[in-house]
């Protein structure tokens, strides 16, 4: 009997960088059966020069095989630092087993049928000694899904509660919806941006790399016509299943929309606002009858959003993640671990329903230690 079917202790490290760009978020969970519980985190931000050269490779460039291939090297090794964090907070037995790693997301193109997130998993091994499943999104593309969100099947998993339907709202760089259905089943999709535009802006503006809590949001106010100009935009009333990234949501596409003599605070408090009514709109949309949402991701931080999603969803409950076990930081490099597990234990990691994939899959490639 395997000490998954047994109901052993397993540990699984997980390592994620995501749309905001800002690091690396590393886990060590505990996992008894399906759920799991946090072990250790850490967190090790980005260099700027990387985050620099990251948001450059983001859009098309000059020699980007190169740079593309030496950033990689440069992930893979603050990948390694952070896992060697955890491993000197995660002490006891049982040992890690695997560790999950996603990569940086840098071009995401599901409607051609690819995704590449650079990493250097061979790297990874070599640095740490820990065996690493990487590659999570290829399986899911290949069998015609979007390859993303792939975090719904974990938020069942650690979050689904039998006979009660819910709701979990990642809100990174871009925001995405996972409906938590009675009988078990469960769907998601990105639901357009979440901190990607109101990071960029702020950056912009305020040379800070987010608007902490959303005070300069609150400080300004809403353009109505440069709202509903935004929320134009056919992705949002694109049917499900669906993905996006900076590709589609960036500040060329945020410049289209602007006459110029906006003022910045303005803008800002009408970015916070598109998030929160594409999210609203999308749950609306998929999931009217839901009682309970729970956001995670970095937007769940600020307050600001949190307040506007929380007008806009009553009388619906709406909570953070941190009530439920696991603090909105570390949700996505949780599922992650999630994944590598079940990697290993030949088990499917994606949603279909979500994805748009084929069917189940196994996802992720392992590199032995």
């Amino acid at each position: 009997m395997s000490s998954a079917a047994s109901g052993a202790l397993e540990r699984y490290a997980g390592l994620m960088s995501g749309t905001s760009l800002d690091g690396v978020d590393g886990v060590v969970v505990e996992f008894q059966g399906d759920r799991g519980r946090l072990i250790a985190t850490a967190h090790v931000p980005y260099p700027d020069a990387l985050r620099a050269e990251l948001m450059a490779l983001s859009q098309p460039g000059d020699n980007e095989l190169e740079r593309s291939a030496l950033a990689a090297q440069e992930i893979s090794r603050l990948y390694a630092a952070t896992l060697k964090r955890l491993l000197e907070t995660a002490s006891g037995k049982p040992a890690v087993r695997a560790v999950g790693c996603h990569g940086q997301t840098v071009r995401h193109r599901p409607e051609a049928h690819f995704s590449v997130q650079l990493l250097a998993p061979a790297l990874v091994v070599e640095l740490t000694g820990m065996p690493v499943v990487a590659d999570f999104r290829s399986r899911d593309l290949a069998a015609g899904g979007q390859g993303a969100p792939l975090v719904p099947a974990f938020h069942r998993a650690q979050f689904g509660i039998e006979g009660e339907s819910r709701a979990v709202v990642n809100i990174g760089g871009i925001a995405n919806v996972t409906v938590l259905r009675p009988d078990g089943t469960v769907f998601g999709f990105d639901t357009g941006p979440g901190n990607v535009l109101l990071d960029a802006w702020c950056q912009r503006h305020r040379g800070e790399r987010f608007d902490a809590g959303g005070a300069w949001a609150s400080s300004g106010r809403p353009i109505p016509a440069l709202l509903k100009a935004l929320l134009a935009d056919p992705y949002f009333r694109a049917a499900p299943p669906k993905s996006t990234g900076r590709e589609r949501f960036n500040e060329a596409w945020l410049s289209r929309h602007l006459r110029g003599d906006e003022r910045p605070q303005d803008v800002q408090a009408t970015l916070l606002r598109l998030t929160a009514e594409s999210v609203t709109a999308a749950l609306a949309a998929a999931c009217p009858d839901v009682a309970e949402v729970f956001l995670c991701g970095g937007g769940a931080r600020n307050d600001a959003l949190v307040a506007a999603l929380r007008a806009r969803l009553s009388p619906r409950r709406v909570e953070l993640t941190d009530v439920l076990g696991i603090d909105v930081e570390w949700v996505e490099a949780a599922a992650f671990a999630w994944l590598a597990r079940a990697t290993l234990l030949g088990l499917p990691g994606n949603v279909p329903e979500a994805t748009g994939a084929a069917g189940p899959r196994v996802l992720g490639a392992l590199y032995p230690a």
